[in-house]
């Protein structure tokens, strides 16, 4: 089980690689910062994650017409710790990291993705195990009482979301003890989708909990034999919000929602796995926050 890094070396860790600005408080015409600083989490591998958002950060940056500047955290609590430090200005994060990170510190939702998959703002998390498996439901990977693999603690698809599932199926997985979940034999949390994948399909888990669309990427991608996993559960889960941190004022947030809203470049819609952006607000996730607080996970 991957072992959490301490906030004091995640909060050193965060200042080294978002620096500082000269002048913190000047603003543009949009009454956006010199440089706005945007955190993203790493549902995958931290490197593949900022190669796959400098795209982004191009477009974002011809947009405001101010320079941006990529963190990616090394798990999903960094994102939190660096928006409550201040050292981001918006972020990309799960729906459970954000009512995490707006019990410390005043975020507000913007916009989130239409999937493409299923044509509406929410997204599929799903349970999967080996095509050799003799598990063909969540039930059966309960009564089997097998490992499994969470992704980060704090990820919406990858944690929360399966945990419901297990429950609902008869285990009995808890934060009191979060690294059990019976009967189920042993758990572990790999840390992304892609780690999560790979140690079910090598066998080191017998199933586990991924967000699908990451799950069929890295089949197209040709990182994961297309078949070798089979889905055995899903649940609708509230897309992944671009927040703010509210003490950017209501001008910033006119502007950077605007930029995602008009959106229409084919190629960068592609890359994020989207047709288009809408509009959400914390009512959107408030099913993600009773779940997480029933889960004992709002603080995990």
């Amino acid at each position: 089980m991957r072992k959490l890094v301490h906030s004091a070396v995640l909060l050193m860790v965060i200042a080294t690689a978002c620096g500082t600005t000269d002048d913190p408080g000047a603003v543009n015409s949009r009454g956006l910062p010199e440089t706005l600083r945007v955190g993203i989490i790493p549902n995958m591998a931290p490197d593949k994650q900022s190669a796959r958002y400098d795209p982004l950060r191009e477009y974002l940056s011809t947009k405001l017409d101010t320079a941006v500047e990529l963190f990616v955290a090394t798990d999903y609590a960094g994102v939190v710790a660096a928006l409550a430090a201040e050292k981001v200005d918006i972020a990309y994060l799960g729906g459970l990291t954000y009512v995490q990170a707006k019990a410390q510190v005043d975020v507000r939702p913007l916009v989130t993705e239409v999937d493409k998959e299923t044509g509406a703002k929410e997204y599929l998390s799903g349970i999967v195990v080996r095509d050799d498996s003799p598990y063909r439901s969540v039930a059966d990977v309960v009564a089997g009482k097998g490992t499994f693999a969470f992704g980060d603690v704090s990820s919406t698809s990858g944690s929360l979301y399966p945990r419901m599932m297990l429950n609902a199926a008869g285990a009995s997985c808890s934060a009191s003890a979060i690294d059990k979940c019976p009967p189920l034999s042993e758990v572990a949390f790999t840390g992304g989708h892609d780690a999560t994948a790979q140690a079910v399909v090598n066998g080191s888990a017998d199933a586990g909990g991924i967000e699908l669309r990451i799950l069929h990427r890295l089949e197209n991608d040709g990182k994961l034999p297309k078949g070798r996993l089979r889905v055995v559960g899903t649940e609708r889960v509230m897309g992944y919000p671009w927040v703010m941190r509210s003490a950017l004022g209501e001008q910033a947030a006119t502007a950077i929602t605007a930029a995602f809203l008009e959106m229409n470049q084919p190629g960068l819609l592609d890359l994020l796995q989207t047709t288009g952006y809408q509009q959400v607000t914390d009512a959107d996730y408030a099913s993600v926050e009773k779940h997480a607080v029933e889960l004992g996970l709002l603080t995990a």
